[in-house]
Formats: structure tokens, C-alpha cells, sequence
């Protein structure tokens, strides 16, 4: 079914996804029930697109809010799981300003030296396998959708070798540092790198350079922990680099996971961006 499940996968225990925001959750979903696996929902309140809630009956689905880690735990004992998947982005601010810490995460909180994404979701993700529940790599059931080695869409501007090298260069090491997992260059000049503000807003500032030849590339961390941590593109990151006027996006294969690809595929093409995989 996926190269990414475990081999003493039990395909009739159920599995409870986590969902954040975007379309990412709802093609797991999909994935996973076309498998034969049995679904069911946590919504994360205020994330968690409506129309993907509403395809799970009610007694198939549970709303927590950020950070009501107690609950959550409750969740997976209510529905018997025998298996965890997280996918999809949660409002980056909300795990400062919009945080609902129940008594279980501020517990969890009160252990981490620091605060950051990575740090949370891990201490989370902790607290799930302690429970006894399996925690699964969020790219299970998109082995499809991820990033392939090579010129996937030709583009109507040519990337030069060396600037693609250069690219790549700066988004590892920018990923490396733990700063951010996509970068902006053009002709061996760094426009703009990721951090805090995301892939869009990154890619809306570059916009305002007027550069040529730009290239976005986006690659993973070297320890990247993909239980809840996956680089993704999709449509709305293409669309907001043709209204930024960027060339190409350069992915990294078998790393980012490319959203509904066969409809970016066709859309970059019909736009003219470049879409390169490299390992």
C-alpha cells in the first residue's frame, strides 16, 4: 500500500489522522480509505477544512483545539487506534499566541528547554507512542505525490546548472541551520530565505526584487523527523510564484511531497514554470 508503513502494518486497526489545514490531509484520507484502511478524525478547531470534517460521520470524528494534548490522547483510546498520522500545516502563530494548553501540555511544555515547532510536535509525538499508539510517517499512503529526480516540467526560462547547484547549496545548508526548508535565488544571488513567515510570504517578498532566471528551491532537514515535519508544494505555491514572477521551483526527490500532482504538473506547464527534482 505504501512503502512508508511499518511491515507488521494491521490494516484492520484503525488509524486516526490528525488533520491541519489545506488539501494534504483530505488526499491521505482519500489514500487511505481507497487502501481498505479504516479512518477516523481528529479536527483541529480552526484548521481542519470544514468540507473534510464533514466527510467523516460524527461518531467518526473528534474536535480538539491547539494544544489540548489530554484530549487528544482521550481521542485515541474513544476510537481504538492502532495507528497515528499528522498531516498538514497548523497557523504558525498559534503555537505562541493561540495556544489552549490543557493540563497534559502544560505539563508536556514545562519539559522542553525550548519552543519551537519541532520541539512541540516531537514532545507530542512522544506522548502518542507512550499511549501505545503508533505514530506514522506523514508521507504514508503519497508515495505518488513526492518530488522525482529530473526536469518533471520544462519551463519557458532555462535554469543554468551552476545556479541550480548554488540554489540547492543555500537550502540545504539554510535547512541544516534549521532557519527554514526553501530558498530564493537568482543568477548565484540570494533573494530571500525561509524562516518563521512560511513558503508564500517568503516568495511574495522576492517578488518585489524584479530578478531574472529566479529559482524557489525547497529541500528537507538532514534530520528531518517526517512523523510530522514534510516539505510540501502545491497549487497555491504555484500560484503564488507566477503572481511573484518566479521562474522554476527546484524539489528535492523523494523529500517534498507535490499536492494533487498530476493537477501542479499540468498547471505549471500551462504557466510556463520550471519544475526540476534533485537528489
Amino acid at each position: 500500500m505504501s512503502k512508508f508503513l511499518p511491515e507488521d502494518f494491521d490494516s484492520s486497526r484503525p488509524l486516526v489522522l490528525v488533520a491541519g489545514r489545506d488539501a494534504y490531509p483530505a488526499l491521505l484520507a482519500s489514500r487511505a480509505k481507497e487502501a481498505g484502511v479504516s479512518v477516523r478524525l481528529v479536527e483541529l478547531k480552526g484548521e481542519t477544512s470544514i468540507e473534510l470534517a464533514e466527510s467523516f460521520s460524527t461518531n467518526e470524528r473528534i474536535t480538539v483545539k491547539v494544544g489540548q494534548v489530554g484530549k487528544l490522547l482521550k481521542a485515541l483510546r474513544k476510537f481504538e487506534a492502532g495507528y497515528v498520522v499528522m498531516a498538514g500545516q497548523v497557523t504558525p502563530g498559534k503555537l505562541f499566541r493561540g495556544l489552549h494548553p490543557d493540563l497534559k501540555a502544560i505539563r508536556m511544555l514545562a519539559g522542553l528547554d525550548r519552543r519551537n515547532a519541532e520541539t512541540i510536535f516531537g514532545a507530542i509525538a512522544d506522548e502518542i507512542e507512550k499511549a501505545g499508539v503508533q505514530l506514522l510517517d506523514a508521507r504514508v499512503f503519497m508515495d505518488a505525490d513526492l518530488a522525482e529526480a529530473g526536469i518533471m516540467v520544462a519551463g519557458k526560462t532555462k535554469i543554468e546548472t551552476k545556479h541550480l547547484a548554488h540554489g540547492v547549496e543555500i537550502a540545504r545548508e539554510s535547512a541544516r541551520l534549521d532557519v527554514g526548508q526553501g530558498v530564493i535565488v537568482s543568477q548565484g544571488t540570494v533573494l530571500a530565505v525561509e524562516a518563521f513567515e512560511g513558503t508564500n510570504a517568503m516568495i511574495e517578498r522576492s517578488g518585489s526584487f524584479g530578478a531574472k532566471q529566479t529559482l524557489f528551491v525547497k529541500t528537507g532537514k538532514p534530520s528531518q523527523d517526517t512523523r510530522f515535519d514534510v516539505p510540501v508544494f502545491g497549487l497555491k505555491t504555484l500560484e503564488t510564484m507566477t503572481e511573484a514572477k518566479l521562474s522554476a521551483a527546484a524539489l528535492e526527490a523523494g523529500s517534498v511531497l507535490i499536492l494533487d500532482k498530476p493537477a501542479v504538473l499540468a498547471e505549471a506547464k500551462r504557466l510556463g514554470i520550471g519544475l526540476i527534482g534533485f537528489e
